[in-house]
């Protein structure tokens, strides 16, 4: 892959558009990319990568923060990247999701994620000409001919030499790590995954197995009432046999006690009924006995109530005749009665009515009805003559009123013109003040917001004035910490000898020449141990850490000055308090006009209205006045012809209604009088023909009168309760000398006690223990039946488990070898080992490098040694010192040497991880920093190598503030910062 030209707007620090020419650069196949601690130089990686892969690498992706602070709201943030890959000429362009401000009203609007991938020539077969646009299409295109994602790409084209320099002390873990991302290892630890889950799986269902048979044992010791067996002897089937003969015989027993206790209860309950029948017959002739002797002394009781009731049948017949007289008799008093009341109604009316009989009664009383008829047609007419007078006197108050109803309409339908003319005109301005509403409210808010950052200004300026000068001290601390640590470092090699001539003991061989023999040990003045290296090494760090801190806010608070700057522009802060004033002045007017828009809107609407209503209203009450006016003189006239007719009618009456009704009651009465008059006579000739026939029914009944007759009378109840008595002592007198006559009772002795209490305990207790005897029966039964259930379930609870676990203890063995335990000698996983054959791949290529950078003397060495303190082994990397043919550990190198290392290993690492992904050769690479802890010679053998790259056709960009390298690298891109921002500068030739 080789990169032609990157062009980015509103991306990190840059606000403006910015442009890189890679094809200048990479003319001479080496550039060099310098500038300012936080210009920006970095940034420009990331816009390759966010163009590649729409991500940056390491920390700043995650922040996710791209916008530049000091762009414009109308730039774009926006990176544009042409590329050649696998011969194809490619233009991705990309824009990440960002906030701007609306350009209405307050507030910010998101602008999405875009992508655009095109072909400046002619597109590849089978992909569209107008190009792709879709984000996940852009993403799939570009690695696919990568091939390699975007943390590969990360570390084998942008070479951090920190990451490597990590790489190089990391422990085995952390390697791993790395490796896996670049390598693409996951599939193994899938592998790994899948023997742990189906170990854990299948020793669950070990467990489930093993749980099922400690159940059943529990289960069959608890039900069978004995001890559980141990472990060892739970496979035996002898303690289930003997479990199954133990309640064999168990049972056996019980069911010959049951089979006993219920004979002797048998026994009891036989016993006990011949008591209670024995009983029974006593008590029979004993009641029996009883009876006849109370029966013998009521005899005389008895023939009494039999003459009484004699008595009482033959009273029946006089009294039946008797009722019928007593009937007539009341009859014709309440006839009596009637005929008074008749004569008094009719003497009411004031109508005296001589001594006449029903005849003559009638015919009077229908004179009278026929005179009422007549009348009936003039009451109606009167009714109708009260209806017309009150709607005439209705019609003239409708007049009336309706007269005073229009005077009122017509005075309002006159005012109302000059109501809705003035709410029209006022409408009008509160609609102008509404349209002008948010123009004056984002000016008042810019004003607010400007009047603000006026305010802050000087703050910000001082303290981006203070932050430079701790920036400043800071980077003075740190070259002072850190050219500390060269001299310690510079010394503790020139005492090296002296350090190890320390560690020497007498009689033990020397770990560089093996000699037992010390004659000269080496010493210094003072010499410089690794514990000083390190603290020194720690002090540089902190200080670093220091610096950086500073910088960072340095930068922000250039930041924040530049954007505090550029949101006042041209305002003058001397005018802002008045304009601001006046701004708000305006604005607080035209809102409060503007709030009565609705109010004012809906009175417009209510006036028109309520003319409308009012002419409506007047119309209805014309008409009505109108209707009122003719009716009232047309009932006048009728009201007028139709008093004659009714004044004659009347009489002396009050209304004729009154005379009619008279005429009716009187009728009605003498017709009463006639019908009461004739009654009364017929009721008194029935009651004399009933009182000859109940003396003829007494003297035939045998009695001397009637009054005879009626003392003999009784009830019906009385009657019939003689009756019953009589008959239910012969019924009684009958029974019990039945009893007596019965066989079974012959030679029963009243006197006879019998006791059946004593049974009836007796066979309580027989029962009682038949139940316990049964109930322990069935008990045993139960729990024989239960006991050979379990005992089934637990043998083939034995026959399931042995498979099962010897299928578990296969795999659980397996799985250990695989994850790097067990019996795996070098305790690497199945990963591990895969990547320690990448890791080995990668130490020899770069091990050619380093040995041409370090003049033959250090070359890297893979081991699979297990670490330290147990730790799994297969990802060491150690150093071979040809100087002293020993291999040591990568972090005694010194700083320089480091470099060297990591250089070469990230060299080594972008060839393997480009050969094992298949990918696009990587024609374009950049090394980012750590030129720095180099000497000249150093540098000299590091810039052979580098130009041993860019001899095979490769560009090489190298990312770095040493001052040398501007010196001997003339093509050069130069980041400058400043307080709005930063800039990029193309230099060729050697020109500043």
């Amino acid at each position: 892959m080789r990169l032609h030209r990157l062009e980015l707007s509103a991306f990190g620090p840059y606000p403006r558009a910015e442009s890189v020419d890679f094809d200048i650069l990479g003319t001479d196949g080496l550039f060099l990319l310098h500038g300012d601690t936080g210009a920006g130089k970095t940034t420009l990686l990331d816009a390759i990568a966010f163009a590649l892969f729409g991500a940056v690498p390491g920390a700043r992706g995650e922040a996710k923060r791209l916008r530049c602070d000091y762009a414009s709201p109308d730039t774009p943030t926006e990176v544009r990247l042409e590329f050649t890959v696998q011969g194809q000429r490619l233009c991705v362009v990309r824009r990440p999701q960002y906030d701007r401000p609306k350009l209405r009203g307050d507030g910010v609007t998101s602008q999405p994620a875009r992508a655009w991938l095109t072909w400046p020539g002619v597109p590849p077969e089978g992909q569209p000409a107008e190009g792709v646009t879709r984000i996940d299409e852009v993403n799939q295109i570009v690695q696919r001919l990568l091939g390699m994602t975007a943390a590969q790409f990360f570390q084998v084209v942008l070479l951090p030499q920190g990451e490597f320099a990590r790489f190089l002390r990391a422990e085995t873990e952390e390697r791993e790590t790395l490796l896996e991302r670049l390598f693409r290892t996951e599939r193994f630890a899938e592998v790994e995954r899948w023997f742990r889950d189906r170990r854990t799986e299948l020793g669950r269902a070990v467990e489930e197995h093993r749980l099922t048979v400690h159940d059943l044992v529990t289960r069959l010791a608890q039900e069978s009432g004995s001890e559980p067996p141990d472990e060892a002897d739970q496979a035996e089937d002898g303690w289930l046999a003997a479990l199954r003969a133990r309640l064999a015989n168990d049972t056996e027993i019980a069911e010959q006690q049951d089979k006993q206790a219920r004979y002797e209860a048998e026994q009891a309950e036989a016993e006990l009924r011949r008591r209670v029948e024995l009983a029974g017959r006593v008590r029979r002739v004993r009641a029996a006995a009883k009876t006849l002797s109370e029966l013998d002394g009521q005899a005389v009781v008895r023939r009494a109530w039999a003459t009484e009731l004699a008595d009482a049948r033959r009273a029946v017949a006089v009294v039946a005749v008797n009722r019928s007289a007593a009937a007539a008799r009341a009859t014709a008093a309440d006839a009596a009665r009637v005929e008074d009341t008749a004569a008094d109604a009719l003497a009411q009316l004031g109508v005296a009515e001589p001594e006449s009989g029903p005849a003559a009664l009638r015919e009077r009383a229908g004179a009278l009805t026929e005179e009422a008829g007549r009348l009936g047609q003039l009451v109606t007419e009167a009714d109708k003559q009260r209806t017309d007078v009150a709607a005439a006197a209705e019609f003239l108050r409708v007049q009336q009123r309706t007269t005073v109803e229009l005077a009122t309409l017509t005075r309002k339908l006159a005012e109302l013109p000059a109501a809705v003319a003035y709410a029209r005109e006022a409408l009008d301005g509160a609609t102008r003040a509404e349209a002008r509403l948010t123009g004056l409210r984002a000016q008042a808010t810019e004003l607010t917001s400007i009047a603000q950052d006026v305010a802050l200004l000087p703050a910000a300026e001082a303290a981006a004035r203070a932050a430079e000068r701790t920036a400043t001290q800071t980077i003075d601390a740190h070259q002072r910490t850190r050219q500390g640590l060269l001299d310690i470092r510079e010394r503790r090699l020139a005492g090296m000898a002296a350090e190890l001539a320390g560690q020497l003991v007498s009689g033990q061989p020397c770990p560089v020449c093996g000699s037992a023999k010390h004659p000269k040990p080496a010493v210094t003045a003072k010499p410089v141990g690794e514990a000083d290296e390190r603290r020194a090494a720690e002090a540089e760090r902190q200080a670093l850490a220091v610096r950086e801190r500073a910088e960072r806010a340095a930068t922000e608070a250039g930041q924040r000055v530049a954007a505090l700057v550029g949101r006042i522009g041209r305002h003058d802060p001397k005018r802002l308090t008045a304009e601001r004033a006046q701004a708000e002045r305006q604005l607080a007017e035209a809102t409060a006009l503007a709030a009565r828009v609705g109010a004012l809107t809906d009175q417009v609407v209510a006036l028109e209205a309520e003319a409308d209503r009012i002419r409506a209203c007047q119309r209805r009450t014309e008409e009505e006045r109108t209707r009122a006016q003719t009716e009232h003189a047309r009932l006048t006239a009728v009201i007028a012809d139709r008093e004659h007719r009714l004044m004659a009618a009347r009489g002396e009456f009050p209304s004729v209604a009154a005379r009619r009704d008279h005429l009716l009651a009187v009728a009605r009465a003498r017709t009463a009088l006639a019908e009461a008059r004739a009654a009364r006579a017929a009721a008194e000739a029935r009651w004399a023909e009933a009182s000859r026939a109940v003396s003829a029914a007494a003297e035939q009944a045998g009695f001397a009168d009637p009054a005879t007759a009626a003392a003999a009378v009784r009830d019906q109840a009385v009657i019939d309760d003689l009756d019953d008595r009589l008959t239910e002592a012969d019924r009684t007198e009958a029974a019990a000398k039945v009893v007596l006559a019965e066989p079974e009772l012959s030679g029963v002795d009243a006197a006879t006690e019998v006791d059946v209490d004593e049974a009836q305990v007796r066979l309580t207790e027989l029962r009682r223990e038949a139940e316990a005897a049964h109930a322990v029966l069935e008990g045993t039964r139960h729990r024989e039946q239960a006991v050979g259930e379990l005992a089934d379930r637990l043998a083939r609870a034995w026959a399931d488990l042995a498979p099962v676990e010897g299928e578990y203890a296969e795999l659980a063995a397996l799985t250990d070898v695989v994850n790097g335990r067990g019996q795996n000698a070098r305790q690497m996983s199945l990963r591990s080992y895969v990547l320690a054959a990448r890791l080995e791949e990668v130490a020899v290529a770069a091990s050619e490098r380093l040995r041409r950078m370090s003049q033959g003397r250090y070359s890297f060495v893979h081991t699979d040694a297990r670490g330290t303190h147990g730790r799994r082994g297969g990802l060491g990397l150690d150093v071979l010192d040809d100087y002293s043919g020993q291999i040591r550990p990568a972090k005694t190198l010194s700083g320089g040497e480091s470099f060297l290392a990591s250089l070469s290993l990230a060299l080594g690492l972008a060839d393997v991880v480009a050969a094992e992904t298949g990918g696009a050769m990587l024609d374009t690479l950049f090394v980012d920093e750590g030129f720095g802890t180099l000497d000249a010679d150093t540098l000299d053998l590091v810039m052979d190598t580098l130009d041993e790259l860019r001899a095979g056709g490769r560009v090489v960009g190298l990312v770095s503030h040493v001052e040398e390298l501007q010196q001997r690298i003339p093509v050069r891109l130069r980041v400058r910062k400043a307080r709005t921002g930063s800039t990029v500068e193309l230099i060729t030739g050697g020109s500043a």
